[in-house]
């Protein structure tokens, strides 16, 4: 079922998901409540998101006759994670609509790329940073940027991996042999940050269909643990209206089609700096299953489908906890927990530091 302009893609189209993984998986069970078919296209079999699709095609995501087979059986291709290959995604753009754009997934893999967008172009405040590759560049660097400082790898970066805290310019050399595997003459494709002295970690989780209209959710803040999200509580206090327009004026800068977090760092004085953006759903999202609204992943599936947005208020304030490794253990006491939502992702193995489920829990009922 074809979909000619901006009119909606009818129930029964077909989806395509790159990656196939929980988020696809949930993206999967929103699709079908809305009567759309799901393939998914990930290069392991039997992953959490194929449990709930109709199709799944296993191939590596640099095959490109693949991703073009893939990308005819569909209506609508989207990804579900930010390491799909750029040019894997270009591919599939020029046989069929992708949301959101290669654009948007070339910026975000980049952390150089993605920083310089957000400041020069969205006009949206990040931290001060420097492009670096080696260690001796990292300490001529410092004397512009400070300390203490943030040495994080451009690319492949997530839950705290690829990255490094600078307290002394002694610290570059042990930095980079950290993130290059022990070899500190390497050099590694790096930016470093300035260390923000923030009160607390926010986003906003927000969506944009191709008319240009756009939704969003209240402010979260979030807590994390060893480096992983722990704990997301929305709405919480903060200026609500500043961080929205802040995440939709970089996805219109962006030319974004579905749902963006943008994680920020608010200062003591309420300041908000721009810390990533991911283009896709988002784990800081997830609480939105159970607040009485359109949640995030219907959300996504309605904006790259053309549909109405539908409503993001909540009628719940939420807390949301991500079930990492042995954690999801205690399932059967969550399950029992009043006001509590029990969502797994259908892993085998709960490993150390592996996202295996969260839970969603109604702290209060909202006026």
């Amino acid at each position: 079922m074809s979909r000619q302009g901006h009119s909606p893609l009818a129930p029964g189209s077909i989806i395509g998901i790159l990656g196939g993984g929980q988020l696809g998986r949930m993206l999967s069970l929103a699709a079908a409540r809305l009567g759309f078919k799901v393939h998914i296209y990930c290069p392991s079999p039997n992953g959490p998101a194929a449990q709930f699709a109709d199709h799944e095609v296993n191939a590596p995501y640099d095959d490109l006759d693949a991703i073009k087979r893939f990308a005819q059986d569909c209506d609508v291709i989207t990804y579900e994670f930010e390491n799909v290959p750029q040019s894997s995604a270009a591919v599939a753009a020029q046989i069929k609509p992708l949301h959101p754009n290669a654009t948007a997934l070339k910026t975000a893999q980049d952390r150089a790329s993605e920083k310089t967008f957000i400041q020069d172009t969205a006009h949206v405040r990040v931290a001060p940073f420097a492009v670096v590759n080696t260690s001796a560049e990292t300490k001529h660097a410092l004397d512009e940027i400070g300390l203490p400082a943030v040495l994080k790898t451009r690319q492949f970066g997530y839950d705290g991996k690829g990255q490094a805290i600078l307290k002394s310019d002694t610290d570059c050399d042990a930095a980079f042999a950290q993130l290059s595997g022990h070899n500190m003459d390497a050099e590694v494709p790096c930016v470093l940050e300035a260390f923000v002295p923030f009160k607390r970690e926010v986003s906003i989780v927000a969506a944009r269909n191709e008319k240009g209209e756009t939704a969003a959710y209240p402010l979260t803040e979030n807590v994390h643990k060893n480096h992983m999200l722990h704990t997301s509580v929305s709405p919480t206090t903060g200026d609500n209206g500043q961080a929205q327009a802040l995440a939709i004026k970089i996805m219109e800068a962006l030319d974004y089609v579905g749902v963006m977090a943008t994680e920020f760092f608010e200062l003591e004085d309420g300041q908000l700096i721009v810390n990533e953006i991911a283009p896709r759903v988002h784990n800081s999202g997830h609480w939105t299953q159970d607040a009485g609204c359109v949640d995030q992943f219907e959300l996504h599936i309605r904006a790259i489908c053309g549909w109405p947005l539908g409503q993001t208020l909540p009628r719940f304030k939420m807390e949301m906890t991500n079930l990492v490794g042995d954690d999801v253990n205690d399932w059967e006491a969550l399950a029992r927990e009043d006001g509590t939502s029990l969502h797994l992702y259908g892993k085998s193995d709960p490993l150390p530091g592996r996202k295996m489920g969260h839970v969603n829990r109604v702290i209060d009922p909202l006026d």
